[in-house]
């Protein structure tokens, strides 16, 4: 396993990953080590905001609609009227 130092790390900060950490029972390096693997595999997930609002919703269900068939090309919008 790998190490790693930080320093410099703001007071204020500490304080407040120490009580987070205690509140989840465990230490502040366990802490630490799954706050960087949460941040780090959320960029793994992939997709688009729709691909996210969809995963997050699928399980509800109803969300399968039959799309219409386009019948003219489409145009850009007309603010002039």
């Amino acid at each position: 396993m790998a190490s790693i130092t930080i320093r410099n790390l703001d007071e204020d900060l500490k304080a407040k990953l120490r009580v987070v950490a205690a509140s989840h029972g465990r230490s502040m390096e366990e802490e630490v080590r799954v706050i960087l693997a949460q941040a780090l595999s959320k960029g793994e997930k992939g997709g688009g905001l729709g691909s996210r609002i969809h995963a997050r919703f699928a399980s509800l269900g109803g969300g399968e609609l039959e799309l219409p068939e386009r019948k003219t090309k489409a145009r850009a919008a007309d603010f002039d009227e």
